[in-house]
């Protein structure tokens, strides 16, 4: 389904997405015991909310509180997952890659080049889907983070090769059939609907509602689950049709 312009949201957009990352630092991670697992992202996640609400780090331009923004919720949907004993390698992957680059050293000013630039890099390009927004229940109101990761789609869709964009809904078991067929594609058009104030063309997006007919994690159905709740954002029409 071609997506139109709505009146969802408007404006200027700014910051940073999460890039997928490479399965071997994941694999690294998820290959660790339960228990070193549960501390070492508690650890995680406490350090990249400590950062995530430090003024010294809010106020420079260097990238790293969108990323400890981003440690902070992929870590904390991995710790959901822990507590049960039980291992999400997408959202420790995640956490992984997010806070690696939350604690990275700042780069230093490049020289002049003596020699002709190489060709742009793909480096933080996900392949298949470039981000993942996660909603409250029932609400279609994007995440407060979703500014940043609409913005770095709109500002590296050129360097990463991103011809063409399809925005799926998704939603938990909560709520009757119809009603949560809705209530995806109303997400998928809301977070569509800054893709193009950001300055995607609406041409390049493509906006789809998949209901509760693809859950991220299986549940029982009436049964309430943030990680469901949410909208996708897969590139160069690689699914969700």
């Amino acid at each position: 389904m071609a997506y139109q312009p709505g009146q969802w949201m408007a404006g200027a957009l700014a910051g940073l997405l999460l890039a997928q990352p490479g399965v071997a630092m994941a694999q690294a991670l998820a290959d660790r015991p339960i228990d070193e697992l549960k501390t070492e992202v508690r650890s995680r996640y406490d350090a990249a909310l400590a950062m995530s609400v430090d003024p010294a780090v809010t106020a420079a331009d260097t990238g790293s509180y969108a990323w400890a923004s981003e440690a902070k919720v992929q870590c904390g949907i991995a710790m959901g997952f822990l507590k049960s004993n039980s291992k999400d390698a997408e959202s420790l992957r995640r956490c992984d890659f997010a806070y690696g680059m939350m604690t990275r050293a700042p780069q230093p000013a490049p020289e002049a080049p003596l020699v002709p630039p190489a060709p742009p890099s793909t480096e933080n390009c996900p392949p298949e889907v470039a981000s993942t927004f996660y909603f409250d229940w029932d609400s279609t109101t994007p995440p407060a983070d979703a500014a940043q990761s609409v913005a770095f789609m709109a500002e590296n869709r050129a360097r990463c090769g991103w011809a063409n964009f399809t925005v799926v809904g998704h939603t938990d078991r909560s709520g009757p059939d119809s009603y949560n067929d809705g209530l995806a594609l109303r997400r998928a058009h809301a977070i569509a609907d800054m893709m193009g104030g950001a300055g995607i063309p609406a041409g390049a997006i493509a906006v789809s509602g998949m209901g509760e007919r693809q859950p991220r994690v299986q549940t029982v159905d009436g049964q309430r689950t943030p990680e469901n709740r949410r909208v996708e954002v897969e590139v160069n029409g690689m699914g969700g049709q």
